[in-house]
């Protein structure tokens, strides 16, 4: 298989976002497939990427933060941050969607190696969630209205859907990991727990 990192007469940033690509879908296919973190090493993903490992170690240095990008890439813009005009309907709407996110195979496969892989992969995860919710706390306080903390909305919201689709992916109960009461329950919790008043 070519190296898909050499090759004369390419030009350097079209080539450093092909490498980026096929590594970082390499990563995915492993992942989904079922491969270990034990098992998960640069050489092999540089071998399923048609690259040569020491160019995956010269951008990335180690698998944790190779599965660290990846997952940044993955979870980035992934879920859109809603403007439904009230904190509540954005909440239950952001939820609904993200838990629908992690209903997917695929998406449950890579944080799991993530999180096999140390902390600043597994953290990765969450960053562009809270970033999510900040961004919707901020409409809020635009409106008018009062908010809890992030590390509230994590500790009530995010916190129990992350937990259930990890932990109990194959519960059976109702409709999924978190169909839409349950995320209705999660934030009328979080906003009673701080007693928010929000606008209509």
């Amino acid at each position: 298989m070519a190296d898909v990192s050499e090759g004369a007469g390419t030009r350097p940033g079209g080539r450093s976002a092909r490498v980026r690509a096929a590594v970082h879908r390499a990563v995915q296919d492993l992942v989904a497939e079922g491969v270990r973190t034990e098992d998960l090493t640069i050489p092999v993903v540089a071998a399923r990427a048609g690259v040569h490992a020491t160019t995956v170690y010269r951008r990335w240095g180690s698998l944790a933060e190779l599965l660290a990008a990846v997952a940044e890439h993955r979870f980035t813009g992934d879920v859109v941050v809603p403007d439904t005009g009230g904190l509540a309907g954005d909440l239950e709407r952001w939820a609904t969607d993200v838990a629908r996110d992690l209903a997917d195979p695929d998406t449950l496969a890579l944080m799991r190696a993530s999180i096999g892989a140390g902390e600043t992969a597994a953290c990765a995860c969450t960053a562009d969630r809270r970033a999510q919710i900040t961004a919707m706390l901020d409409h809020e306080r635009r409106r008018g209205g009062e908010v809890p903390d992030v590390d509230v909305v994590v500790d009530h919201v995010l916190a129990p859907l992350y937990y259930r689709a990890l932990f109990e992916p194959a519960s059976g109960h109702d409709e999924g990991p978190a169909p839409e009461r349950r995320v209705r329950a999660l934030v009328e919790s979080v906003l009673a727990s701080q007693a928010v008043s929000v606008s209509p």
